[in-house]
């Protein structure tokens, strides 16, 4: 068998649809400024489904520091890895700052979130050690988890007595190995919308012997008091060993930081491959980040603005009668109950009939007979737009069980 035979026997569990789906539900195109309303073809829509929680991807300041970035440096400085030639004033400006605003010791840029959070765990633990998990985490974790050679152990997604039982369990392998206990978590959950237990699992500190990642793509600039992320919000900053987040959210851009005690950091600047043997983040998105970090201190309305929305959202939904789980951040999942079919159907009818473009989850993603719609509400979306949304989603889920969606499509299964 040749290498390749496979692209072309098997595309996968997705690709083996690539025909049916391909620019419509998967690889769709939305044109147009990035904002609540944009164009998908060739249609205007009202868009659920960019993570732009503050509304920065278009705000002036942002688009003048991002302009006047490019024409100062272009995109091609600094030409070098960091360790190498890569390195300048505004890259520890941003460091200094986003450790300062997060408040860590130290903090080192990532050019990519998922390959920086892969590479962050590849590089703290080796195969003595031992990585205690949720559940639920994204997949960039368990990339890097992959890379891991020594044990993991995973607890159902916020069960803390399991946990325990997972630590207890690492506690014993690590009195054999000689290593050290790496607990990983979210902040936010990127699908459910609900917390990482950030309080009872620096609690077990006081009984494990144990250090706690992070990930804080959908927290950071959204959650807490200062939009310093989920620890703030549960009072737990100096507990958090590892403080991970990414730029794709909050900030509207490309790149990310991990934040902790000084020594730690520098270890990770010394022995995180993906940054060592990659070309440094390009100037004008270092520069583009400190005026996003800038706005997020100093212009608090936006985040005001984002909860406004998130909580009329969310509440006019609950009123109507549907599903958003346990929720406690911007993140909004509708759930309904469906077939594969009847959520592709669903997705065409909110598109083409109700104007509304939001991601849709079905299985395997999800549990068969489970159909997740998530709305990432933002800064720029109006009380109009949910008032809207509510209604329509309203309507759908009236449609959904009297089966209304069964009569079309309920043929394309496992899309």
């Amino acid at each position: 068998m040749d290498l390749f035979d496979k692209c072309t026997l098997n595309l996968g569990p997705l690709g083996q649809y690539a025909d049916q789906t391909e620019g419509y539900f998967m690889f769709p195109k939305l044109e147009g400024d990035i904002s609540n309303r944009m164009i998908f073809h060739g249609k205007e829509r009202l868009i659920w489904s960019l993570n732009n929680y503050l509304g920065l991807a278009n705000h002036p300041e942002v688009r003048k520091a991002d302009t006047e970035g490019a024409a100062a440096y272009g995109m091609a400085y600094p030409m070098g890895a960091r360790m190498m030639s890569g390195q300048t004033n505004y890259h520890e400006q941003l460091e200094r700052e986003l450790a300062t605003f997060v408040k860590r010791e130290h903090a080192y840029l990532l050019n990519f979130g998922y390959q920086g959070i892969l590479s962050v765990i590849s590089s703290i633990v080796d195969r003595r050690d031992v990585i205690v998990y949720d559940s639920e985490v994204h997949a960039c974790i368990i990339d890097g988890m992959r890379l891991h050679f020594g044990k993991r152990f995973v607890y159902p997604h916020n069960n803390m007595e399991n946990l325990e039982t997972q630590l207890k369990r690492a506690t014993k392998m690590t009195a054999e190995t000689g290593g050290g206990i790496l607990v990983i978590t979210e902040g936010v959950y990127g699908m459910s919308g609900d917390l990482g237990k950030l309080d009872k699992i620096v609690a077990l500190k006081a009984k494990y012997n144990f250090r706690l990642l992070v990930d804080d793509a959908h927290g950071f600039g959204t959650m807490g008091p200062t939009g310093a992320g989920t620890d703030e919000h549960y009072g737990v900053q100096k507990d958090v060993d590892l403080y991970f987040a990414t730029f794709a959210k909050s900030m509207a851009g490309i790149g990310g930081f991990i934040a902790g005690d000084y020594k730690v950091i520098k270890y990770l600047m010394y022995n995180m491959r993906s940054q060592i043997f990659a070309k440094s983040l390009p100037m004008p998105m270092v520069i583009g980040a400190l005026k996003r970090l800038d706005i997020i201190r100093t212009q608090p309305e936006h985040r005001n603005k984002l909860w406004t929305i998130v909580n009329t959202l969310q509440s006019g939904l609950k009123e109507a009668g549907l599903d958003i789980g346990n929720t406690e951040s911007p993140v909004t999942p509708v759930m309904l109950n469906g077939t594969v079919g009847e959520a592709t159907q669903i997705t065409y009818d909110l598109r083409e009939n109700y104007n509304i473009f939001c991601s849709i989850v079905s299985y395997p993603v999800v549990p068969k007979g489970v159909i997740l719609l998530r709305l990432i509400p933002t800064a720029v979306h109006t009380l109009e737009d949910v008032d809207y949304t509510i209604k329509a989603f309203k309507e759908v889920k009236q449609k959904l069980e009297q089966k209304a969606y069964t009569s079309e499509m309920a043929d394309i299964e496992n899309v």
